[in-house]
């Protein structure tokens, strides 16, 4: 029976509807206070027009209907503590507990679910909806659009005819002719379409996935059958099943996989299979295949507890088909010198602090052959994405791919104000192609032959400890600084053994007048060692050396400033800061023939030289924007030092250094460094950085290296040029001028409109070429690469 009189206002009402009534949350108890919760749902409507059946007992809504879930809460707890009325006005801060057991209410409202529509019918017996124009569900993060819908209101399910869901996780677009929703966030779809990334308005989507039938899982994949991948509506590629990764949170299950097809290690596949082992740590399996090669698994295991303490650790292997004599080939065109057949790349960084201020550092990197790493470059577990990785999570890189001797280190530190202690293991995983290398002996007298000894195998600090610090004497004005080490060198077969180091100072400034400062500063250092033969090394000095010098140290100079106006105006100007200085080193000659070599700490030369040079600093500054601004504009550097060593007295003269850097822009810096021999030989080095980026995201990056001395010429180059709003294009070069041998070349063609991106590069480097086409998914997750044979 209908009541049009009771509840069919002209101006909107609200009607509330009770659902359901939960049990009361359990009593939390803590010695007299007690807190209860009660919580309630309801569904609240209101509309232009509500009219009431009885029989059956049901609600037609019409005119901008909004149905909405409301979740109420009720607890009650202890009242807040008051003042009394003194204290008020004493304005004193003194509380007076509340009386004993009192307590008030306090009710919460939270909207879980909205309906809205220009028509709604409700059947009250059944706890169904049905609803038509310009339907709009609000689903936790989901958004719901359809032209009509019946929804099952207890189970919050419904069925939706031409129907748009938009997912707040990764922007999730999906369309379809019947949209079911068949679970908590889950989704089933006929004749339907999804994009992962936002849409205008009746904008055609630049890509997406067509289907026949998906299925949308919370915290899951979208399961599409008999799908499409179409651009602009176009379809270019069918495939009977595809997953694509919808989740919302972390979860086993497949990534996307790579592709690859190269002429010397053919078709490849590696599917990744993700291990979700809690909220803090996963698990990686990489099972990759190449034809010509074999397989190749990986394993990343990854944790991170806080920004503080986390761990990233890699391991590969490969039972490698081409490493075998009769591959001549394959040895030619890579110049790959490995033989061995079991091939393998183990590597991780873990940093974790602990105590009170103690941090520790990790660094593992063991590969089996010095051809690993340059033939396993790209890829998801190359060389190149790892070391970006690493770089981007612990702001620390791997060794360049070519060292042929990789360090692992473990360190621990802790510092105090202006002391620190350090204790460290160093490992070295040597794959050298020739091991043994002959230096010379220092025990030989002969200068004319002085012999060789063999020293195959590098040194291991196990473990090695420094303990220094910088603090004021009293009131003299005067600094004690010191610097204490102790390693114990270890190596496989070789001269190594316990050395210990100590070099304390004392250092003082000298008061010369009111223009001048002058520094001066001398110490002791002495050192001892204990030498060990390990292997068949043998060692024909004392098992016991030592050895004691010192060193002495003074500076004079001056600092002068001058501001100089660029434009009064503008109110922009330059400071220029001079400082010429003139400095004296003292180290004496000390017989260091008897002792071992390990590092550079054992061979300490003498010095008797006056450096002399000038300083000068530019900063300009000015006001920008109503605010002042500054910034380093030039520092040019020039200095000579004077040998005062009698056999130097021919040429005394050291080459002069000049350094300069400087930066126009911003963005603009330019570094130049070289050395000019005053004698016959001019400039002996030359040195040039320079690099440029802007807002658009271009880039340009220079590195030039000329070294006389060292038989060095080389140039690597990167540039990045935004050449359209959509394309860009890349080019990188790594040169060898004096062997004129190109290292490295990468060119890139980057498209990149709205929600997807393709980039067509070519790769080179020795004996090897190769094309590769990489299309990116907004949202999709890791790109599928594709990788073409070389020309």
């Amino acid at each position: 029976m209908e009541h049009p009189g009771r509840l069919s206002p002209l101006s909107r009402i609200i009607f509330p509807l009770f659902i359901a009534v939960f049990a009361t949350i359990p009593v939390l108890v803590s010695g007299q206070a007690r807190a209860a919760a009660l919580s309630a749902e309801e569904w609240e409507i209101t509309a232009d027009k509500v009219t009431r059946f009885e029989d059956p007992l049901s609600i037609i809504a019409e005119g901008n209907v909004v149905l909405e879930k409301i979740r109420k809460t009720t607890r009650i707890k202890k009242k807040k503590t008051s003042t009394s009325g003194w204290n008020e006005i004493l304005e004193e801060s003194e509380k007076i507990p509340a009386a004993a057991g009192a307590e008030e209410t306090v009710t919460e409202s939270r909207t879980m679910t909205t309906i809205m529509a220009d028509w709604i019918a409700y059947d009250m017996d059944l706890a169904t909806v049905k609803a038509r124009g310009n339907l709009r569900i609000k689903i936790g993060p989901d958004e719901l659009t359809a032209d009509e819908g019946k929804i099952d209101l207890q189970r919050e399910t419904g069925t939706f005819k031409n129907a748009v869901i938009i997912r707040q996780y990764k922007q999730m677009h999906l369309e379809g002719r019947v949209i079911e929703k068949i679970g908590d966030l889950t989704y089933h779809i006929e004749d339907g379409w999804l994009i992962t990334c936002k849409l205008k308005d009746n904008e055609t989507p630049p890509w997406s996935f067509n289907s026949v039938d998906t299925k949308i899982t919370d915290g899951g994949y979208a399961f599409l059958k008999h799908a499409t991948f179409r651009i602009k509506n176009v379809p270019v590629l069918y495939t009977p099943l595809m997953i694509l990764p919808a989740k919302r949170s972390r979860q086993t299950g497949f990534l996307l996989p790579e592709l690859s097809l190269s002429d010397r290690d053919g078709f490849g596949v590696n599917l990744p299979f993700f291990v979700n082992l809690s909220p803090s740590a996963d698990l990686t399996f990489y099972p990759a295949y190449h034809a010509n090669r074999g397989f190749m698994p990986g394993v990343e295991f990854r944790y991170m507890l806080n920004e503080r303490d986390k761990g990233n650790f890699m391991a590969t292997y490969l039972n490698d088909d081409l490493s075998d004599p009769s591959e001549v080939e394959y040895y030619a065109d890579g110049k790959y010198t490995h033989t061995n057949r079991d091939r393998y790349w183990i590597r991780g960084k873990a940093d974790q602090e602990f105590g009170t201020g103690w941090i520790s550092r990790l660094d593992i990197d063991i590969v089996s052959d010095r051809d690993y790493l340059t033939e396993f470059s790209s890829g998801i577990t190359g060389f190149t994405t790892g070391n970006k990785r690493f770089l981007r999570i612990f702001g620390r890189s791997l060794q360049n791919s070519k060292e042929d001797q990789r360090l692992n280190s473990f360190n621990i530190l802790k510092s105090w104000q202006g002391i620190s202690l350090q204790g460290g293991l160093l490992a070295v995983n040597d794959v050298r192609a020739e091991k043994r290398f002959l230096v010379p002996d220092p025990g030989s007298t002969d200068p004319d032959h002085p012999g060789y000894s063999e020293n195959p195998s590098p040194l291991w600090k196990m473990p090695s400890l420094s303990f220094t610090g910088l603090m004021p004497i009293a009131d003299t004005g005067m600094d004690f600084s010191w610097n204490a080490d102790y390693v114990n060198y270890w190596r496989d077969d070789g001269i190594g053994g316990h050395r210990l180091d100590i070099h304390p100072r004392v250092s003082t400034s000298i008061p010369v007048g009111p223009y001048l400062e002058a520094t001066a500063g001398g110490g002791i250092r002495a050192t001892s060692y204990l030498v060990r033969e390990y292997g068949a090394a043998s060692w024909d000095g004392n098992d016991t050396e030592n050895r004691l010098l010192f060193d002495f140290n003074t500076e004079l100079g001056t600092t002068l400033m001058r501001d100089f106006s660029v434009n009064i105006a503008e109110g922009t100007g330059i400071t220029h800061t001079l400082r010429p200085f003139i400095a004296y080193d003292f180290i004496p000659d000390v017989d260091q023939d008897d002792l071992p070599s390990f590092d550079s700490v054992d061979r300490i030369g003498e010095r008797n030289a006056i450096t002399y040079g000038v300083n000068n600093f530019f900063r300009l500054t000015g006001i920008n924007k109503n605010k002042f601004r500054e910034r380093d504009y030039l520092t040019l550097k020039i200095q000579q030092s004077y040998d005062l060593r009698s056999e130097k007295s021919d040429e005394p003269f050291l080459p002069i250094n000049f350094r300069l850097w400087y930066s126009p822009l911003t963005n603009l810096r330019f570094v130049y460094k070289t050395d000019l021999d005053v004698y016959d030989d001019g400039f002996i080095s030359h040195s040039v950085e320079a690099d440029y980026r802007n807002s658009r995201g271009d880039f340009l990056s220079l590195d030039y290296r000329n070294d006389d001395a060292g038989n060095l010429q080389s140039i690597k180059a990167k540039a990045r040029v935004q050449l359209l709003p959509t394309v860009s294009a890349g080019y990188s070069i790594e040169r060898s001028l004096e062997h004129d041998k190109t290292i490295e070349e990468y060119i890139s063609l980057i498209y990149q409109p709205s929600c997807w991106s393709a980039e067509l590069s070519s790769h080179y480097t020795p004996g090897n070429r190769n094309v590769m086409l990489i299309f990116r998914l907004a949202n999709i997750g890791d790109p599928l690469n594709i990788h073409l044979p070389g020309f």
